[in-house]
């Protein structure tokens, strides 16, 4: 998945955009150091045909390595989501999901839905939000009705949270929204150029890395743990509501939910004792780290990642 510009592509008389898997906002994302990340396994790490991204987030350095066997990890559902519809293995058809896009596009919502109910005007418009809870109440209930397989519904899904995070009224995450500030783009999604024949032996999880090391092995682990104190499940709390759907209640001007599952130990006072249980439990040949050394900055939130790989 190159690093490019939205493609237009045309299907029948239709035309549609697409979108890669770098094309979203994320803190701490790797994107800009795969280069470097390849060059150190490549010279450093022999007979490699495993990689276990095991703090995957948006999944970038796993895409560097599609030519092997690949599994992600990560604890917040949205994440996990979006890895299993790049990396998954299941096949899918790119019909349904181009003429899926095409029809949520077309779409104008007037009823009101969770999403109206507690996040108008404030992320995102009314308009957007009628269309936003429509478009994933549908999404549910075609994969209830069968008419999905699983990778179409985390295709799908994928291509509403990267058409969120592309217009939400934030500075890149959401611990707050901009009050007072105009809504000038509308919802669109894109296709996302995601491979349809992945390798059959990749596996995506949602869970604590501290647990998956216990069951998985790979010839390289790369660990990629958050920093500071800054907690991912604040800083994404809407898209991993949208993402799992299961409409809970919302709280504060940032309309935040109950979060206390989605924390990590990494970003508290424990990140040392779970980094250490982390480590013993790795079956691997290789650890590749990266890491931002706060032990001169106290709580601040600067990073200034370094990469370590330990045989």
């Amino acid at each position: 998945m190159a690093n490019s510009t939205t493609a237009v592509e045309q299907t029948n008389i239709h035309i549609y955009k697409t979108s890669l898997i770098n094309n979203r906002r994320y803190l701490g994302n790797k994107y800009k150091l795969l280069s470097f990340i390849k060059s150190v396994v490549g010279k450093e790490c022999k007979n490699i045909d495993s990689i276990a991204d095991i703090f995957a987030g948006t999944g970038a350095v796993s895409s560097a390595f599609q030519n092997k066997k690949i599994i992600t990890n990560d604890l917040m559902y949205s994440n996990y989501i979006c890895n299993f519809a790049w990396f998954g293995s299941q096949k899918y058809n790119p019909q349904i999901i181009i003429d899926s896009l095409l029809y949520y596009n077309s779409l104008v919502v007037r009823e009101d839905n969770y999403m109206t109910e507690n996040f108008a005007d404030t992320f995102f418009d009314r308009a957007d939000c009628a269309k936003i809870g429509f478009i994933r109440e549908d999404i549910e209930k075609r994969h209830k009705d069968g008419m999905i397989n699983d990778r179409e519904r985390a295709l799908l899904i994928t291509a509403l949270l990267y058409a969120m995070d592309k217009i939400a009224n934030t500075c890149g995450h959401y611990d707050a929204f901009i009050q007072g500030a105009k809504f000038e783009k509308s919802l669109e999604l894109l296709v996302p150029s995601a491979k349809v024949n992945n390798n059959p032996v990749n596996q995506c999880f949602n869970m604590d890395a501290n647990e998956l090391v216990r069951s998985i092995e790979a010839d390289l682990v790369y660990i990629d743990p958050p920093y500071n104190s800054r907690q991912y499940c604040d800083a994404y709390h809407v898209l991993e509501n949208v993402a799992r759907w299961e409409k809970p209640s919302v709280h504060g001007v940032a309309r935040k939910m109950d979060r206390r599952n989605l924390k990590s130990d990494y970003c508290t006072i424990s990140a040392t004792k779970a980094f250490e249980d982390l480590i013993k439990n790795i079956k691997a040949k290789y650890i590749l780290l990266s890491y931002n050394n706060m032990a001169t900055k106290g709580n601040s939130r600067k990073t200034n990642p370094q990469i370590n790989l330990y045989p």
